[in-house]
């Protein structure tokens, strides 16, 4: 039975955004189209109608989950007058964030992939640093452009760095002493 156009984009949408979750809680080799589509409800047959490969739906899911990340980190900036820089570090690193990785950043979940994939997921991961970038850009305190962009560079790495080996290290205490020592720091620089 074939469904609307309508319907069809729904689909195409509900994938993506399951793909988005699955590949950061999984890792883009973690799981595959068939398992992929059953998550979605949807059969397998379908994917290849609204996707030209399981890459071209790896690039669209990465696009997905950095923009939506960018998004909230805006609305944290938005909502917050004072301590800009220490808000998005209390936002970005916590123990609930390095959790669920399905929910969290792609840059963490994900970044450690794109240099092994195709350009056009690479070109993907590079929009959305350029994304989250511009935001630091924005709150960070430096007296020049270039110095600007240098501290956000810092910022953006300390902050994705920071998740990735918290969730590396299989030790509570010491996951939670990287989280906070690097919230610190980056509220620090924020003065």
């Amino acid at each position: 039975m074939r469904v609307s156009r309508e319907q069809a984009d729904k689909n195409r949408d509900h994938v993506i955004d399951v793909a988005s979750r699955l590949f950061r809680e999984r890792g883009f080799d973690g799981i595959g189209i068939t398992d992929l589509m059953k998550e979605s409800g949807l059969t397998h047959g379908g994917f290849y109608g609204q996707f030209k490969s399981k890459d071209d739906l790896k690039v669209q899911a990465s696009r997905r989950a950095l923009s939506r990340s960018k998004d909230r980190w805006a609305e944290v900036l938005a909502e917050t007058p004072n301590d800009k820089l220490g808000a998005l570090a209390r936002l970005y690193l916590t123990d609930t964030h390095r959790d669920r990785r399905g929910e969290g950043c792609a840059l963490a979940a994900l970044g450690g992939d794109a240099p092994r994939s195709s350009p056009e997921l690479q070109s993907a991961f590079r929009e959305g640093i350029e994304g989250y970038l511009e935001l630091l850009d924005s709150i960070v305190p430096a007296s020049s452009g270039e110095a600007r962009r240098n501290k956000s560079i810092v910022t953006l790495s300390t902050l994705v760095g920071a998740l990735v080996l918290s969730r590396a290290v299989g030790d509570e205490a010491l996951s939670q002493k990287i989280l906070s020592a690097a919230a610190d720091e980056i509220a620090a620089k924020s003065e």
